[in-house]
Formats: structure tokens, sequence, C-alpha cells
């Protein structure tokens, strides 16, 4: 058996840190990286240090930001009054990229799974609700995923909301644009069959 130095070691373990990324994978990454394309790794690991250093959460809204306050709480072109939740920022960049949103967002950095210790704390739930207390939000937009966490996560931020007396909606989940009925799966069907709406 070939016994790898402890730096490659170190590194390997590492890049499996990477969602994603199994034993092989980062393997694969290491040898390439070390064998092929060195200043690439010294472009990554000055990046990453870099963005460690600089990037923080917004004061706001918990997104990543440089600034105390993103651009998106910035904005002057923004509806406060709608309050979007997400469970991530890439959730929040994709709504972004729709074009479908112009209000503003909370950022949970996870949902609520009391089996792998993360509970109302751990996801800024306490920055939240100062934000509901603020008196400019009007609509809480649950935008959580349709997973069991997520829907639990959804179903207490709605109770936080309806407790101060504001309006809070889910996103609606269902058959896909150019979606054909019958690949769909049973659970989807199921959702967009009790979300129906007047036609």
């Amino acid at each position: 058996m070939i016994e790898d130095t402890k730096a490659l070691e170190d590194l390997k373990r590492a890049l499996k840190r990477l969602p994603g990324v199994g034993a092989k994978s980062a393997q694969r990454m290491a040898f390439h990286l070390l064998g092929r394309d060195r200043d690439a790794a010294r472009n990554i690991a000055h990046a990453l240090l870099h963005a460690v250093e600089r990037i923080g959460h917004c004061q706001r809204c918990n997104n990543f930001s440089e600034t105390e306050t993103c651009a998106i709480c910035r904005s002057a072109r923004r509806d406060t009054g709608l309050l979007c939740v997400v469970e991530s920022p890439a959730d929040l960049v994709s709504l972004e990229q729709s074009g479908a949103f112009s209000g503003t967002y909370f950022v949970l950095m996870g949902r609520l799974s009391p089996l792998d210790g993360i509970g109302p704390d751990e996801l800024g739930l306490p920055k939240l609700e100062a934000l509901l207390d603020g008196g400019t939000v009007r609509e809480v937009i649950l935008a959580t995923n349709a997973t069991v966490e997520g829907e639990a996560t959804a179903h207490y931020i709605g109770e936080l909301a309806r407790r101060r007396n504001l309006l809070a909606t889910r996103i609606a989940c269902g058959v896909p644009i150019g979606g054909e009925l019958e690949y769909i799966d049973r659970g989807t069907l199921a959702r967009a069959f009790s979300g129906r709406r007047e036609a």
C-alpha cells in the first residue's frame, strides 16, 4: 500500500469536507491541483482565505455580505413589507435570478433539525423575531424547501408571524412548467392538487 504524505492526506481530508465530495473525488482534485495546475491551487487558496476574512453576515437579513448591510437590504427599490424566508444564500440567489420577487429576505443558514442539534437559536430566529417586531413587515413568505425539516421550519416561522398578526404565506409547490403528469411523482401531484386555485 502506498503511503501518502501528511500534507497530501491533509489536503484530501480538507477537500472531502465539501458537499458531494467523497474520498475518490477529493483524491482526484488533489492530484490535479498538485500535478497539473499549481497556479490554480494557489488562486483557490488565496480566494478562499480572502473570502473567509472579508465575508460576514448582513446585520438585517443574515445573508453573506462584505458590508454590515447587504445591497438588497440597502436598496430603496425593495419592498420592505414583503419578507421572504429562505434556508440558504443559494436559495436567495435562485429567487433573485427568477426576477419574481422584489421584497427583502431573511436567510436561515439551515433548517430546524433537533436530531442534529439545530434549533431556533442556531437559525438566528431571535434576529428574525426582532425584524418582525420592527413594524415594517406585513407579509412573511415562507420559501423553505419541501422536505420534512423545511416544512417544520416553515410551520414554526408561520406561527411566529401569526402571533404578531402578520400574514404568513407559503410558496406553491407542484407540477413544473413543461412537466408531464405521467412523469411527476405522487407527492408532487398531491401537493399540486391540495394547492390548486381558481383558473
